[in-house]
């Protein structure tokens, strides 16, 4: 599922700031992108990202926020140490002239850049509270798209509904109809000899038990009432996968009816069928 969360707070003596992103993707695939002084806190980060979120391909991106008149900082108390030990020195050997400002910057370690890398970031357990302030944000914002894709599949459901309904109602009709078929194809063929009656009832009945779908329909329709079912529950290790096992289910439901159809009617509605089940496929995927 696709959303962003962004979270930030201070680690250590540093403000940090971590954003995250998320596509489809039909496991939990991260990718973590973190300042080098945070580097050494990746696997605390990504066990922390893997037990929130359980599918989507994850980036997640942290930076250190510093003022933008950052630049060179002077170390006052190097300066003052450095200051004071040239000043001693100047007394204790007799030397002239002053110690002056310029000359004690000069000396090493009193200016330093403002190097992110070399600060004190803190503890881990800072920065994964910022992590998990941006992996909530993250999953309101996929729940509020999962709800929107819910009520997009709701309504393919009522189509496949629809049409299952349809094809219930024309299964005994075709049974009947291919009874009359043989009934007059027998007739022609004996030309005016005495018809069997028990034997062509028992050729019937075993072309009603050949193209009978009944099990099919109702297996058909179990599935999509445990898909319903699956689709308004609030399962914390998500619905996803689940709903992709149903969508199996009543794929090989569909194919079964199909090939023991023998009706064009049937076999449309079996066509339309497949492909809404393919289209609800799409959007599950995209769900968690």
């Amino acid at each position: 599922m696709t959303g962003f969360g962004a979270a930030d707070g201070n680690v250590g003596g540093v403000r940090i700031s971590v954003e995250l992103r998320s596509v489809n993707h039909r496991f939990f695939n991260p990718s973590i992108k973190l300042p080098g002084a945070l580097a050494r806190w990746e696997p605390e980060v990504r066990e922390a990202l893997r037990q929130r979120v359980t599918r989507g391909h994850v980036t997640l991106s942290a930076r250190i926020d510093r003022p933008e008149s950052g630049g060179p900082v002077i170390d006052e108390a190097a300066f003052a140490a450095r200051a004071a030990a040239l000043t001693a020195l100047q007394q204790r050997h007799g030397l002239g002239g002053t110690v002056d400002v310029a000359t004690v910057l000069r000396m090493p370690d009193v200016v330093r850049s403002a190097d992110p890398e070399s600060d004190d970031v803190g503890s881990v357990e800072e920065l994964v509270a910022i992590v998990l302030a941006a992996t909530g944000a993250l999953l309101a914002a996929r729940e509020a798209e999962g709800g929107r894709l819910a009520e997009v599949i709701r309504e393919r459901m009522l189509v496949l509904e629809a049409a299952v309904g349809r094809i219930a109602v024309r299964s005994p009709e075709r049974v009947v109809a291919h009874r009359d078929r043989l009934r007059e194809a027998v007739r022609e063929l004996l030309d005016g000899a005495t018809l069997d009656e028990q034997r062509l009832t028992q050729e019937i009945a075993l072309l009603a038990e050949r193209i009978d779908v009944g099990e099919e329909l109702d297996r058909f329709a179990s599935h999509l009432a445990a898909f319903r079912d699956t689709l308004a529950s609030a399962s914390e290790t998500g619905v996803g996968k689940r709903l992709g096992f149903l969508l199996q289910e009543l794929l090989r439901e569909a194919n079964t009816t199909g090939s023991k159809a023998n009706d064009a009617a049937m076999q449309r509605e079996v066509v339309l069928v497949k492909e809404e089940l393919e289209r609800v496929r799409e959007q599950v995927e995209n769900l968690e």
